[in-house]
């Protein structure tokens, strides 16, 4: 049986839909955890996530999979780590517009769980799971694509304007980054100023079109990713420079979102969820993010590398309240399957878990750990409150790998910033954590690396 008849037959079979839950996914791209209002971020105004938090839960202890686009991404959408499905990798660290690879038909995404009781689904936004045809949203599990294929730094054509000029004064056509209606291409070079903007008005009309049955929208803005693009409303009103105004673009976008489920009643039927794919890009300075009183950021292990900035709204669902649960991208698949009253897959290892307890208030986290995977390869791990480093590297910085032997380890509810190793004083930790790395090494199967093979041109 084909996977597209398996759905359609399960969506046949399914119950009707009138009481289901909606859900809508806001995934930012390179945002810090010190980058919006409600973490703390001194100059930059987020009025519209600042009510969200208010209204709906903050998540102190959020993680995603990955500290880089590709394998994060995979990770929110079929809640098991990259390892598992081939999209992470030790030769490249995400896709390009010459990979050959992507997302694998025979992973299960949110959109193909929740199909099992006919919700719309749509992906608005970047990508970045594999831009071929066979690769793109709608062959997995999306009822419709509107957006860019990966990001809005790769596919560059004015590589003799100085990197500075390119990155520091961009204009769209320094890139030939295509725009997307389902597979069809229908703008190139995407005018990038105004996509964040279009993103978050195409995911108001799917919501406005989908009122009356269950749906789910994936909105993945291709910002803050360096270049920075912002529309003319929005240029130059934050403090914070240009990185504050694209910031301050997403808020609005939260906002028109929120605004239009509180417009149609709507809004005690969704849940909404606001999230970064990883951690702040240090390296382009004042046009990268802050991760805040964490420790480095994108591509690293540290936590600026992978704690992300969370918010989850549904009122009279989410309980109100700051949550120092641990939580995860990984445990939205198995959340919202539980929600949406529909099974989550049992043919295969998940890694995330159910978090409905915490949004009601009802209950702990039933997750007490996290691996932090670079590449292929587990360099740290976390269980309650001790983090230990097998490996660690500043990001994309210059700096060498460096193995610790032992181990580094860090207490982080005390040292959230990882400044002091204790692992002299608390050597009895160690090897359980060592022990809890090694059984989930035997749990994960050798896959083919989706993101090694390119095109050749």
């Amino acid at each position: 049986m084909t996977k597209c008849l398996r759905l359609f037959l399960l969506a046949a079979i399914a119950l009707p839909a009138a009481a289901q839950q909606n859900f809508v996914v806001i995934f930012a791209d390179d945002l810090g955890y010190g980058d919006i209002g409600p973490f703390g971020n001194p100059t930059i105004a987020t009025p519209n996530l600042d009510r969200m938090a208010a209204e709906g839960q903050k998540w102190t202890q959020f993680y995603v999979a990955s500290p880089v686009c590709t394998p994060s991404r995979a990770g929110l959408l079929t809640g098991r780590l990259p390892i598992r499905s081939g999209m992470t990798s030790d030769v490249e660290v995400v896709l390009f517009p010459d990979s050959t690879g992507g997302l694998q038909h025979s992973e299960t995404t949110i959109a193909e769980v929740l199909k099992q009781k006919q919700y719309a689904t749509a992906a608005i936004g970047k990508w970045h799971l594999g831009h071929l045809p066979k690769y793109l949203p709608m062959q997995q599990g999306f009822d419709s694509y509107f957006g860019v294929p990966y990001s809005n730094d790769m596919d560059g054509v004015r590589e003799d304007i100085p990197w500075k000029a390119r990155f520091w004064h961009p204009k769209s056509e320094y890139w030939n980054v295509p725009l997307l209606r389902g597979e069809k291409e229908i703008e190139r070079p995407a005018e990038q100023h105004t996509l964040t903007k279009r993103f978050a008005e195409e995911t108001v009309k799917f919501i406005r079109e989908n009122k009356d049955r269950p749906f789910f929208v994936y909105l993945a803005h291709s910002m803050v990713h360096v270049p920075l693009f912002v529309s003319e409303e929005f240029e130059g009103r934050s403090r914070r420079g240009l990185f504050g105004d694209t910031v301050e673009e997403i808020d609005w976008s939260v906002g028109r979102v929120l605004d239009t489920l509180r417009e149609l009643g709507l809004d005690r039927k969704t849940l909404v969820v606001f999230t970064s794919d990883n951690g702040p890009w240090l390296t382009y300075f004042d046009h990268g993010g802050s991760a805040g009183p964490l420790r480095m950021g994108k591509g690293s292990t540290w936590e600026g590398g992978m704690r992300e900035p969370t918010l989850m709204w549904q009122p009279g669902l989410v309980k109100p309240g700051t949550v120092h649960e641990l939580g995860a991208t990984l445990d939205l698949l198995p959340t919202f399957a539980a929600l949406a009253g529909v099974d989550a897959p049992s043919d295969r290892a998940l890694d995330g878990y159910d978090l409905t307890a915490v949004l009601k208030g009802e209950g702990r986290s039933p997750r007490d750990s996290v691996l932090y995977y670079r590449g292929q390869s587990v360099w740290a791990v976390r269980q309650g409150p001790w983090k230990m480093h097998y490996k660690t590297k500043s990001g994309f910085l210059d700096d060498p790998m460096v193995e610790h032997d032992p181990p580094l380890l860090f207490n982080l509810e005390i040292d959230p910033g990882e400044r002091r190793n204790v692992a002299a004083e608390h050597p009895e930790v160690i090897p359980r954590l060592d022990k809890l790395v090694a059984e989930h090494r035997r749990t994960v199967k050798p896959v083919k690396d989706q993101l090694a093979e390119r095109i050749r041109r």
